[in-house]
């Protein structure tokens, strides 16, 4: 019972680290992309502003929930040869 605690709690940084990494990349890309889109189009006004606006969308977006995939996903998958190798 230990192991698995201690288990449970090690993937559980590992996947956070992850977790963060992936997140914080995706906001970059799309920072980039918004910057990019405001260059392209040589637009008036404040840059800073449509970036940030940007970001709120991009906030509520699916895209951003789909990142908490990260923890979903591993604990299905080892819920799953869990239970093939002790029940099957």
């Amino acid at each position: 019972m230990i192991a698995l605690l201690r288990f449970v709690i090690f993937a559980t940084v590992v996947l956070t680290i992850v977790y963060v990494s992936v997140s914080l990349y995706s906001r970059a890309v799309r920072r980039d992309k918004l910057e990019r889109e405001w260059d392209g189009e040589i637009r008036e006004g404040d840059r800073e502003a449509f970036v940030r606006d940007g970001l709120k969308e991009y906030d509520q977006s699916l895209r951003r929930k789909l990142i908490l995939g990260v923890y979903i996903v591993p604990a299905i998958v080892i819920g799953t040869i869990i239970y093939i190798v002790n029940y099957t």
